[in-house]
C-alpha cells in the first residue's frame, strides 16, 4: 500500500481503531461460497455422523458419551423437516457462511479495511478445513463457527470495554461448551492471552462475568458427564490412542499447518503470526496465544489435527491486515485464493461423480462416507424379509444403525435396530433373548461366535460398479446369528464399545 492509501485508511479509521465492516464484498464472497456448497450439498446422501446426531437428538439428554447436546438437538429439528438430509446440509452451509462473514468482521476488529476484510473472508471460504467441515452437519462445522464468533466477540469486548460486550462473549462461550468440549481449549487460551498482554482488562468485572456465564451454561453437561462415569474423558482417551497419543498428534502437525490450511494460505497465517508479534499487533497478541495454547494442548492430549484448526481464521485475519498495510497489489493473492478454493471443492465436496471421489479418497475419505447408505438399507431389508417379523437387527457401528433406522422404512425395513457403539450402546440392551438376530457390520465370524453359537454369513455389503466406501473396504456383511450364549442383558456388556 502506498503512502496515500495509508493516510486514507488512517483518516477513515475511528479512534477505536476499527474501520466499518465492508459488508458488500464480504457478503459477496460468502454468497458465492454458499451457492456453490448448496449446489452439491445433497448430491450423495447422509454421512454416518449425521445419522448419529439425529439418533442422539431423538434421545434427548444433557450429554452423550462423545459430545454435548447442542448439535444433536439441532440435527433432530432439521431432520424433522421434509427433504431428507437437505435441511441438515443447509445448517452446515449456514455455519460455514457465518465463519466467512465473521472472518471479515474480525479483520475489521483488528484494524483492517475493505481489502483486508475481503481477503480474510475469502481465505476462510477457500481454506480446505473450512470447506471440508461443511461437507456435513456436525460438531466440526458448528465448532468452527463458535471459535470464529468468539474471536470476534472477545476482540469487540476488548475494544469497547463494556460489561454487555463481555456478557455477549460469555453467552456464546457457554453455548459453545454445550456444543463441543474442544472450545474449552480456546477459552483457556483467551484467559492466558489476557493474563499475558491485557492484564488491565482483568481488573474490570466484564471478563469475570463472561467466564461465570460460560461456566453456568456448561454445568448441565458437566453434571451429565459426572453421572455417567465421565464418559467424555473415556472417549477422549480412546480417540487419543487411535491417533497415536501426543507423538501421533505431533507427527500430524504439518497436516494442520500446510494441507488443512492450503499451501498458499499457510503463507497467509505465517504473515498473520508476524503481524501479531510485531509492535503494530501487540494489542491483539492474545490471538496468537490462543493459537499456540490450542495447538499445544490438543497435541499433548492426542487430539485430531483439525481440533485447533478454527484458530486459522484469526491468523488469516491478522495476515490480511498486514498485507493490506504493506502490499501495493493483492491480485496475486486473489489468484492463489481462487486456485486453493477450487482445489478444496474438488477434494472435499461431492463435486465429482462417485467414481472420481473414490479416486481421491486417500485425501477425502469422508466424502465417500456420504455414499451408499440407501443400498445398505435395501440389502438388509431383503435379508430381513426371509426371517420372522420383528427379528432384531444388531449393527457394528452407529452409522449402520442410523441408516437402518432413518432410511430403512423407505426400503420396507421396520425391524427394531440396536447397536453397542458409543452412545447407542446406552439405549440397550433390548428386552428378552437374542435367539435369532440379523447382525450387520464390519464383523468377522470369530467375533460373533463369542456371542452366538451359530453364525451364517448371508451376503457381503456391496456398492454398484465396484465403488468403495469405509463399509465395503472394511468387509461389512450381513450375518444370521442364532443360539446365543445368554440373554441380551448378559451379552450387552461385551457388545458395547467406544471408538
Amino acid at each position: 500500500m502506498d503512502g496515500i492509501d495509508e493516510l486514507t485508511v488512517a483518516a477513515a479509521r475511528p479512534r477505536s481503531g476499527r474501520l466499518p465492516t465492508a459488508w458488500r464484498p464480504v457478503a459477496a464472497v460468502a454468497a458465492v461460497s454458499a451457492l456453490v456448497h448448496l449446489a452439491v450439498a445433497g448430491r450423495y446422501g447422509w454421512h454416518r455422523d449425521e445419522f448419529y446426531y439425529v439418533l442422539c437428538g431423538r434421545h434427548l439428554a444433557w450429554g452423550y458419551v462423545d459430545q454435548p447436546p447442542l448439535t444433536p438437538v439441532l440435527a433432530r429439528l432439521a431432520a424433522a423437516l421434509p427433504g431428507g438430509v437437505w435441511p441438515l446440509r443447509v445448517l452446515a452451509v449456514a455455519a460455514q457462511t457465518g465463519c466467512i462473514l465473521l472472518a471479515g468482521v474480525l479483520a475489521a476488529e483488528l484494524g483492517g479495511g475493505r481489502r483486508a476484510q475481503t481477503l480474510a473472508a475469502a481465505a476462510v471460504a477457500a481454506c480446505p478445513i473450512f470447506v471440508g467441515g461443511s461437507l456435513l452437519f456436525g460438531t466440526t462445522v458448528t465448532d468452527q463457527l463458535a471459535w470464529v464468533a468468539l474471536f470476534v466477540l472477545v476482540a469487540r469486548a476488548l475494544r469497547l470495554g463494556t460489561t454487555p460486550a463481555w456478557l455477549a462473549a460469555g453467552l456464546v462461550a457457554g453455548l459453545a461448551l454445550e456444543n463441543k468440549d474442544t472450545v474449552a481449549v480456546m477459552l483457556l487460551g483467551v484467559a492466558v492471552g489476557l493474563a499475558l498482554y491485557r492484564r488491565d482488562v482483568l481488573r474490570t468485572p466484564g471478563p469475570w462475568l463472561a467466564g461465570g456465564t460460560a461456566v453456568l451454561l456448561a454445568v448441565p453437561n458437566v453434571v451429565w458427564d459426572a453421572t455417567h462415569s465421565w464418559s467424555n474423558f473415556q472417549m477422549a482417551t480412546v480417540l487419543a490412542g487411535k491417533e497415536g497419543g501426543p507423538l501421533g498428534s505431533l507427527a500430524q502437525l504439518p497436516l494442520l499447518a500446510i494441507l488443512l490450511a492450503g499451501p498458499p494460505l499457510a503463507v497467509l497465517w505465517v504473515i498473520g503470526v508476524r503481524r501479531l508479534i510485531s509492535t503494530e499487533g501487540r494489542e491483539h497478541r492474545w490471538i496468537l496465544v490462543v493459537a499456540v495454547v490450542a495447538v499445544v494442548l490438543c497435541t499433548l492430549g492426542g487430539g485430531k489435527p483439525y481440533y485447533p484448526a478454527p484458530a486459522l481464521a484469526a491468523l488469516f485475519a491478522a495476515g490480511a491486515v498486514r498485507i493490506e498495510a504493506t502490499a501495493a497489489d493483492i491480485r496475486p493473492w486473489r489468484v492463489a485464493l481462487v486456485a486453493t478454493w477450487l482445489s478444496a471443492l474438488l477434494l472435499a465436496l461431492p463435486v465429482l461423480p462417485p467414481r472420481g471421489a473414490t479416486a481421491v479418497s486417500a485425501v477425502s475419505a469422508e466424502m465417500m462416507e456420504t455414499y451408499g447408505w440407501p443400498q445398505l438399507a435395501e440389502q438388509v431389508s431383503q435379508a430381513a424379509r426371509t426371517l420372522p417379523a420383528g427379528t432384531a437387527i444388531f449393527t457394528g457401528n452407529y452409522g449402520e444403525a442410523g441408516a437402518l433406522i432413518i432410511l430403512g422404512p423407505s426400503a420396507g425395513l421396520h425391524n427394531p435396530v440396536y447397536s453397542g457403539h458409543n452412545n447407542v450402546g446406552l439405549w440397550g440392551p433390548p428386552p428378552g433373548r437374542a435367539d435369532t438376530v440379523l447382525c450387520v457390520g464390519q464383523f468377522d465370524a470369530t467375533y460373533l461366535h463369542r456371542f452366538w453359537s451359530q453364525v451364517t454369513e448371508i451376503a457381503p455389503f456391496t456398492l454398484p460398479s465396484g465403488l468403495k466406501n469405509h463399509e465395503t473396504e472394511q468387509g461389512a456383511a450381513i450375518y444370521l446369528c442364532q443360539n446365543p450364549h445368554g440373554t441380551w442383558a448378559q451379552l450387552w456388556p461385551g457388545l458395547r464399545h467406544l471408538d
